[in-house]
């Protein structure tokens, strides 16, 4: 089964979506997904994202798998347990309260995938990634904890990582853009794991659908 993902980034520039789709596909690789992997569509805007990903749903492409990934925006709420369970209100269900994007005919529950509540979620959660990455200068107090932290505001995650990283030199504190897919790039998704059940959630269903990689 080829997986194809349709994920939020890169705004219009022909680079930053390079740059996005490299990001992903080296986090992916790291997970274990060394002998098949997932090709990512950077789509730029949410709702690009989201037409984009319901155009190829509507093809059905044979042998063809396609994957929505975009931010939650908002805590997801309930907050999901350590396991995944059939039961569990799906990232649709959020998707449709928040956006009112309608999950599109034969599309199943996992092929929407959520990064709660946004990208820079997942870069928290490495603190390493981190300080490799800003330096000595990376101020790692002014962080939140790792501790539930897909339950904060996509606003409060931004402004953190800019107040940690606003000592780091000019033009080094952290901002979307080139220096976010770089990070994403050298993410340990252990790490992730550890800390973020829908990351957890993300890697188990490429696990399912990517036949034949180490997963």
């Amino acid at each position: 089964m080829k997986v194809k993902i349709y994920v939020e980034g890169g705004g219009d520039s022909k680079e930053l979506h390079a740059r996005c789709r490299e990001g992903f596909r080296k986090l992916v690789e790291q997970a274990g997904f060394t002998q098949r992997m997932p090709a990512f569509v950077a789509c730029g805007g949410r709702e690009s994202t989201y037409d984009r990903f319901k155009t190829a749903a509507s093809l059905g492409v044979a042998a063809t798998y396609p994957m929505l990934l975009v931010d939650s925006e908002d805590p997801v709420e309930p907050p999901p347990g350590e396991e995944i369970q059939p039961e569990s209100p799906t990232a649709w269900d959020h998707l449709k309260r928040r956006d009112n994007w309608e999950r599109p005919a034969s599309v199943e529950n996992e092929q929407a995938q959520l990064m709660v509540t946004c990208m820079e979620t997942w870069i928290m959660a490495d603190r390493k990634a981190l300080k490799d990455f800003f330096g000595h200068s990376l101020q790692s107090n002014r962080l939140l904890p790792e501790k539930a932290l897909e339950t904060r505001p996509h606003e409060a995650v931004l402004e953190s990582l800019a107040d940690a990283t606003r000592d780091c030199g000019q033009g080094k504190a952290y901002r979307k853009g080139k220096p976010s897919f770089q990070l994403l790039a050298r993410l340990d998704p252990s790490v992730l794991a550890e800390h973020l059940p829908y990351f957890r959630r993300f890697v188990a269903t490429l696990g399912i659908h990517l036949q034949g990689s180490d997963a």
